[in-house]
C-alpha cells in the first residue's frame, strides 16, 4: 500500500507547539465505530452453526488478532476451519465499511489537520487488508501515508511489530511518533514500541498506565495536546472524571 515520507520532523513546532514526527493510528473502535460490525458478523456465524455468542463474548475479542477470534469462534461451535471463518468475518465487516464509515467524534478534524500541517499519519490496524482498503477509500484524501495490517505482519497486537513497521515505512523514529488505541491489546502494543502512547477508551476500559495518556474523546486532541504530551507531559482524563 501507498507509502511516504514527509519533511516533518520531531520537534518542528507549529506556532511554539512541538509536533510528533508521525501519528499512527489503530482503526477499529479508535477512529471508526466498527466494532458493532465485528460483533455482528460474529454473532450470524455462531448463530449460522446453531450457537449463542453473547455481547461480552464479542467485547472480549476487541482488538484480538483475527485468527485468534477464529479459534474462540470455533470453540463455541463454528465448524469451519480458521481461514474461512477469517474470510467470513473480513468479508462481512468489509461490506458494511463500503456502506457506512461510523466514523468516531473528532476523527476527520484530527486526520485532516494533521495532513495540513505535514504530519503524516500511519494506519496500523489488526483488521486485514480489504477492510483497511475499504476504509482508506472513503478516508479524506491523503490523510494516511502509510498502512500496516493485521495479514502484513508475523506478530499481532500487542506485539510491537504493527508499529515499528509503520515508523520504518514513513522514515521516522518510532520514538518521535504517536499512538492511538482503544483496546488493550493495542494499549499493549502502544507501550511496548516505544512511541508515545495514547489510550482512547470507547467500549473497554483502558488500563491506568505511567506511561499511558488517556483521553474519552478525539477531539481532546488538539495542537495544544500533541505539544504537552511530546514534551513529557502524561494526560489522564480518565482518572480526572
Amino acid at each position: 500500500m501507498q507509502v511516504s515520507r514527509s519533511d516533518v520532523h520531531a520537534g518542528d513546532t507549529l506556532s511554539g507547539r512541538t509536533l510528533p514526527a508521525a501519528v499512527l493510528w489503530d482503526m477499529d473502535g479508535t477512529l471508526i465505530d466498527s466494532e458493532p460490525y465485528w460483533m455482528g458478523a460474529e454473532n450470524a456465524l455462531v448463530a449460522e452453526h446453531g450457537g449463542s455468542w453473547s455481547y461480552e463474548q464479542g467485547l472480549a475479542l476487541v482488538g484480538t488478532p483475527l485468527t485468534r477470534s477464529a479459534a474462540t469462534l470455533q470453540a463455541a461451535g463454528v465448524q469451519l476451519e480458521i481461514p474461512e471463518i477469517v474470510d467470513f468475518l473480513i468479508n462481512r465487516v468489509a461490506g458494511a465499511v463500503r456502506q457506512t464509515i461510523p466514523w468516531q467524534p473528532g476523527a476527520i478534524d484530527v486526520l485532516t489537520w494533521l495532513r495540513d500541517q505535514g504530519v503524516p499519519c500511519a494506519l496500523v490496524t489488526m483488521s486485514y487488508t480489504p477492510v483497511a482498503s475499504a476504509f482508506i477509500e472513503q478516508a479524506p484524501a491523503g490523510v494516511f501515508s502509510a498502512v500496516v495490517t493485521g495479514d502484513e505482519v508475523t506478530h499481532g497486537k500487542p506485539h510491537p511489530e504493527a508499529y515499528l513497521t509503520a515508523a520504518e515505512r514513513l522514515g521516522v523514529s518510532i520514538t518521535d511518533c504517536l499512538a492511538v488505541e482503544d483496546s488493550p491489546s493495542g494499549v499493549g502494543s502502544a507501550l511496548a514500541c516505544g512511541a508515545v502512547p495514547v489510550g482512547i477508551e470507547v467500549i473497554v476500559p483502558v488500563v491506568s498506565d505511567p506511561r499511558l495518556n488517556r483521553i474519552t474523546s478525539l477531539s481532546s486532541m488538539t495542537p495544544q495536546f500533541f505539544h504537552d504530551v511530546m514534551t513529557g507531559t502524561v494526560i489522564d482524563h480518565i482518572g480526572e472524571r
